[in-house]
């Protein structure tokens, strides 16, 4: 008996796929705890419309998230920081101070993780930081440090 599968079952295969198991097995366990439904032709069809909807909508993250990163590359940031004799900065700016930077400045409200910076900034002068934004997508922002 050939089952579509409604929920990710550990020994048979992930959601959406269609597996062969024995009908006791599916009358027994897969159908009553509704983890995937008999592979009839219109169920199948329905599987094939709801995938071409699904790739639909993570092209179109995908290219919302390009955008944006392009948005980002040809915005900056600009952050004040206290520096002592010969511009030796006071501490260091972390990802936390680019994310509220970022919020209260260009208004887009990113979580820090997102911001990939190795090490925090501990010098004055510009920073192009790294930000997440997709899997598949990764932008840039510049960050521009001064004297306070």
């Amino acid at each position: 008996m050939e089952i579509i599968l409604l929920q990710d079952v550990k020994t048979l295969g992930k959601k959406g796929e269609i597996v062969k198991v024995n009908e006791g097995y599916a009358r027994n366990f897969i159908l009553p705890k509704k983890l995937g439904m008999e592979a009839t032709n219109k169920n199948l069809n329905d599987l094939k419309l709801q995938k071409a909807s699904e790739d639909k909508k993570t092209q179109e993250i995908l290219d919302e998230a390009k955008a944006f990163a392009k948005k980002l590359e040809e915005l900056k940031i600009e952050l004040k920081i206290k520096t002592g004799e010969h511009g030796k900065i006071f501490g260091s700016i972390s990802t936390k101070e680019i994310a509220k930077a970022m919020n209260d400045q260009l208004g887009f409200d990113i979580d820090k993780k997102k911001l990939q910076l190795a090490e925090p900034i501990k010098n004055l002068g510009v920073t192009m930081v790294p930000v997440k934004l997709h899997p598949k997508v990764t932008g840039a922002i510049k960050v521009i440090v001064t004297q306070l």
